[in-house]
């Protein structure tokens, strides 16, 4: 059978569609970072157990084919792109394998929220994603605005606490406190919830 002149061709440039599924995407924000503002020399102590745990959930999505997801602020860097952020931080960096790899996706964003101004809320749809779990600093800022957008979306959330991080543990434990009762939003550590567990099947 032979397609008529008028039926549907396959396009090769055509845009990818969106994915229908229940997937999980990790999101790790604003850890290529030089921790150079003000307020960060507290930060560091917590942002540095953060870097652990967001590691150790990173392999795990590796081995569940889930995908990973750099969302950074460009800090002022309007012409940068990934590698010359991470050059920019250089030996600076929180810890030297919180680098994205090759394999992982890297958004920047202009304002606290990942999905402001970028093309994020494009690309989870794409992914196939509807469950976001939110790494990264600062707490109370970009993982909190983050989050905010995501929920206003009608995206799942997991928030571990031990993967995020503020400028002390009042300003991490109160955004925990509203990303859980307002948003709804699970904050079991690393430690506590395997993401196999968490992961909807």
């Amino acid at each position: 059978m032979t397609r008529s002149d008028n039926s549907p061709r396959e396009n090769p440039t055509a845009p990818a569609r969106d994915q229908q599924g229940n997937g999980v995407a990790l999101l790790v924000i604003d850890m290529i970072n030089a921790f150079d503002f003000s307020g960060a020399e507290t930060m560091l102590p917590y942002a540095r157990k953060a870097a652990e745990s967001i590691l150790q959930l990173r392999a795990a999505a590796d081995g569940l084919d889930i995908p990973v997801i750099y969302v950074n602020d460009n800090f002022g860097q309007w012409h940068s792109e990934k590698s010359a952020l991470v050059e920019h931080v250089g030996d600076r960096l929180i810890h030297p394998d919180i680098a994205p790899r090759k394999r992982d996706y890297f958004i920047i964003k202009p304002q606290f929220s990942g999905f402001y101004a970028t093309n994020l809320q494009v690309l989870l749809p794409k992914l196939g994603v509807r469950n976001l779990i939110l790494t990264g600093v600062a707490t109370d800022i970009c993982v909190l605005f983050t989050a905010a957008d995501a929920y206003m979306r009608d995206y799942k959330l997991w928030v571990p606490a031990d993967a995020v991080a503020a400028e002390d543990e009042q300003r991490n434990a109160a955004a925990l406190a509203i990303i859980q009762g307002n948003l709804g939003a699970e904050t079991a550590r690393v430690a506590e919830l395997a993401l196999e567990d968490w992961f909807p099947r």
